[in-house]
């Protein structure tokens, strides 16, 4: 079975995952930008921030998944971009 690391419970079967989506680099304010960057961005192969919720905990975070391997690259908390220096 496919695994996922919550940056809080560590390693845990996907199942236990809710994916989120993308994350945004549009403000939610501008409705026009938002349909375009959901309706009308390519979809680039390489990595890609997406957000992510552990269910049982609660804990959402961001992961950086290989759009080609779907492999995750690592994963964090929000708030700990600054932290991470890869």
């Amino acid at each position: 079975m496919k695994q996922l690391t919550c940056p809080v419970n560590g390693l845990r079967d996907i199942d236990e995952f809710q994916y989120l989506g993308p994350r945004r680099a549009t403000s939610a304010q501008d409705a026009s930008a938002v349909v375009c960057h959901v309706f009308y961005v390519e979809n680039p192969i390489g990595p890609m921030v997406e957000w992510w919720r552990h269910r049982p905990s609660n804990t959402v975070f961001l992961a950086e998944r290989h759009t080609a391997t779907d492999a995750v690259l690592r994963t964090w908390l929000p708030g700990e971009e600054d932290l991470l220096h890869v």
